[in-house]
């Protein structure tokens, strides 16, 4: 089969020919339809974050595909079938996924880090761990429920305990952030977008936003954000990554608030205690989503409360990965999905 290689750092992914692989027992052979472009691919790629399988390594973990081959056991799947490929995946055993916390799994196997990944023709995983993909949904759309829905959904729902009638904050408007913005939406939050990009700002407000800051328009963010919210936000989401921005939204919250971090970062944060403490305002991390999560997903997006059409925005075949990566570098759109 045709796979996109990360052979290490620095250097652009190569297309090979590599052996398709062979569903052991329990498995089930995946034929890619999509696979989602991701900023975490970029991580190992441009800033060296290392893999747990080191290079050669095929990335991608937002798949969705049909069943091409059922290895011994597999008897809940049908050759055809549609189906969506979790992130992560979990072992089902241990502590925490006996907590339903299966994103924080002791045994945690991510899809293009830990194993090879859905950058090319097939892939193959465990039966127990796909999710139908009804008829409605295209397959090359519904692979970015994987993980560019999932995990803004996760946050919301769980991290964030987002109620109805809830001020939300959003502080950053890429992929992550403009999910946040459409679950938050759905959960019956009033959400204030904050972000640079005019063009992104405008999506937000597609996608749901009651209202939008931009931080060189305004004089302070959190004057702003505070005017707009009476006093300040129940819930703020932080979802670039950047200690700059984690401590801005943390300056959003009103008395009792919630800050939920949701992107990645190595630095440290410097955050008032003194503040933490006399406003009882809470800090939430955010990883990933639980398998129980992805049907709820599913029905949103059927009944039209999470749209994809916005979010991807366009694809890309096998061959023009690379440019694919750069439209990513460059902020071009929202998602890009490889279709192998």
């Amino acid at each position: 089969m045709r796979a996109a290689l990360f052979r290490g750092p620095h250097r652009p992914l190569e297309l090979a020919d590599v052996p398709t692989p062979t569903p052991a027992a329990g498995e089930v052979l995946v034929r890619v339809a999509g696979c989602g472009l991701c900023h975490t691919d970029l991580h190992y790629i441009d800033h060296g974050v290392e893999t747990f399988k080191p290079p050669p390594l095929i990335l991608g973990h937002e798949a969705a595909g049909t069943v091409a081959a059922l290895g011994p056991g597999s008897d809940a799947w049908s050759m055809g079938d549609r189906v969506l490929i979790p992130a992560v995946l979990s072992c089902g055993h241990c502590g925490f996924c006996r907590q339903g916390r299966e994103n924080l799994c002791s045994n945690l196997v991510m899809l293009g880090n830990n194993v090879d990944g859905a950058y090319a023709e097939y892939v193959a995983v465990r039966g127990k761990d796909l999710v139908p993909v009804p008829a409605g949904i295209p397959l090359e759309r519904a692979c970015v429920i994987a993980d560019a829905i999932s995990t803004p959904y996760h946050a919301v729902k769980h991290r964030g305990r987002v109620r109805m009638g809830d001020a939300v904050a959003v502080v950053g408007c890429g992929g992550v952030g403009l999910n946040v913005i459409q679950c938050a939406t759905a959960a019956g939050a009033r959400v204030v977008a904050v972000d640079v990009n005019e063009e992104r700002l405008a999506l937000a407000r597609v996608l749901g936003a009651a209202e939008t800051v931009n931080p060189g328009a305004v004089e302070r963010v959190d004057k702003a954000v505070r005017k707009l919210t009476d006093g300040g936000v129940d819930v703020a989401f932080e979802a670039i990554g950047s200690p700059a921005t984690i401590e801005l939204a943390f300056g959003l919250l009103k008395r009792g608030g919630r800050l939920c971090v949701i992107g990645y970062s190595r630095e440290p944060v410097t955050l008032s205690a003194a503040r933490l403490m006399y406003y009882e305002l809470e800090i939430a991390g955010s990883l990933g989503c639980g398998a129980g999560e992805y049907p709820e997903i599913l029905r949103l997006v059927c009944a039209g409360k999470i749209k994809l059409e916005p979010i991807v925005s366009g694809t890309v075949a096998l061959e023009e990965i690379n440019d694919g990566l750069d439209r990513l570098r460059r902020g071009e759109g929202v998602r890009w999905v490889v279709t192998p």
